[in-house]
């Protein structure tokens, strides 16, 4: 089956199914799309408003960054078509105020796994890493560093240590140890929003710890696409003009803003439900787990710091991947979506995302459907 076949295949029978634990906007066509952009965007602005032209502060773009700055608690926020942007015009600002164009960041984090060194080859900055662990540097890490850094850059959640968080009063004194050192911190908050559960915090004060914070649209928001960048107003009017150096400026841009101020009306004030329920999900996914006497498996975190986490288990992806296919073609139900390797041999990893599709599982709906899925697994694994 060639990769196209595999793609049909896979995005037929996740569209086919009844049930699914994790549904995705990727799932839709295209009208599927923008009907709902039509029916929900309505419910948040006013269609018959004027499109935006180069990301005018007066037309929708700007009020979606106004609305942002306002939930952030901050001066100013300016709207970038991608969080990779966002992150790279503030590290460069901040080198060029700081004076140092060394960056403490995790080798984990998104700038450098996931932005093809964008920070190095675009900006000329480099990176130190505090501590190489699967999570958020400590305050004595920090402090220990042997060499001045201008910016500390925090990502929270830290997705690929397994999307794990620091306790509040941990982050609070990684910050200080940052500003101990003379430098400032850059939140990278793609996934800010469904963390204000875990620190016990509004969103305002998280953001007040940083000087400048990055949040995505579209991960936990539902949007098509879409960031912003967030902090005192001489700073994001810095950001502003790097912005149109670095491209940020597409002529027009409302389809990304109404559908980031529809997942602000509509996904952002039930994030607390989602992360009290992922709770749920991960105890099932373990008790079941261990009743059927997989060898080896890890759910982590448990508990869950955000409605996000991952699920490792001793099989090859091509394994996992064709049970859950076979799983929502045969019973239109679908646990997980897509295995990636483990970086050991049989072992794969998945990441589980907790949402409004969730919320009718039950406990007991979690088991056992991976009850069946488990079954299959072993069909799959034994060559059937």
């Amino acid at each position: 089956m060639t990769d196209q076949e595999e793609q049909t295949r896979r995005l037929a029978a996740w569209r086919g199914c009844e049930r699914m634990l994790t549904r995705s906007v990727t799932d839709d066509s295209l009208a599927e799309r923008l009907r709902r952009l039509t029916a929900e965007g309505a419910e948040s602005h006013d269609l018959d408003g004027p499109v935006d032209f180069y990301a005018d502060e007066e037309g929708i773009v700007g009020v979606l960054e106004r609305r942002t700055a306002e939930l952030l608690g901050t001066e100013d926020a300016a709207f970038f078509p991608t969080g990779t942007m966002a992150q790279q015009v503030a590290l460069r600002c901040w080198a060029g105020r700081t004076g140092n164009a060394t960056v403490a960041g995790h080798p984990l984090s998104h700038l450098e796994l996931h932005e093809r060194d964008a920070y190095a080859v675009v900006s000329g900055l480099r990176m130190i890493h505090p501590t190489r662990e699967p999570r958020l540097p400590t305050a004595e890490e920090v402090s220990a560093l042997d060499e001045p850094f201008g910016t500390l850059a925090l990502e929270l959640p830290l997705r690929d240590a397994g999307l794990v968080l620091p306790s509040w009063d941990e982050l609070v004194a990684v910050v200080d140890a940052a500003r101990e050192r003379d430098a400032v911190v850059h939140f990278d908050g793609a996934r800010l929003w469904e963390s204000a559960p875990h620190f016990g915090r509004p969103l305002r004060e998280i953001a007040e710890l940083a000087d400048s914070v990055y949040v995505s649209f579209y991960k936990s928001l539902g949007g098509i696409s879409g960031a912003a960048l967030a902090g005192a107003e001489d700073f994001v009017a810095e950001a502003r003009a790097w912005r149109h150096r670095y491209g940020g400026l597409p002529f027009q841009q409302w389809p990304a803003a109404l559908a980031a101020l529809s997942g602000l009306d509509r996904e952002l004030p039930r994030l607390p439900e989602y992360v009290a329920h992922a709770k749920v999900v991960v105890a099932a996914l373990n008790e079941g787990l261990a009743e059927h006497g997989v060898p080896w498996f890890r759910v982590h975190p448990d508990p869950p710091h955000t409605h996000d986490f991952q699920v490792w288990l001793p099989y090859s992806p091509e394994v996992l991947d064709e049970a859950g296919l076979r799983l929502a073609e045969e019973t239109r139900t679908a646990l997980f979506r897509r295995w990636r390797d483990g970086g050991v041999p049989g072992l794969a990893v998945t990441e589980v995302h907790v949402a409004s599709a969730a919320l009718g599982w039950t406990a007991s709906d979690v088991r056992d459907v991976l009850a069946d899925f488990l079954a299959l697994v072993r069909t799959v694994a034994d060559g059937g």
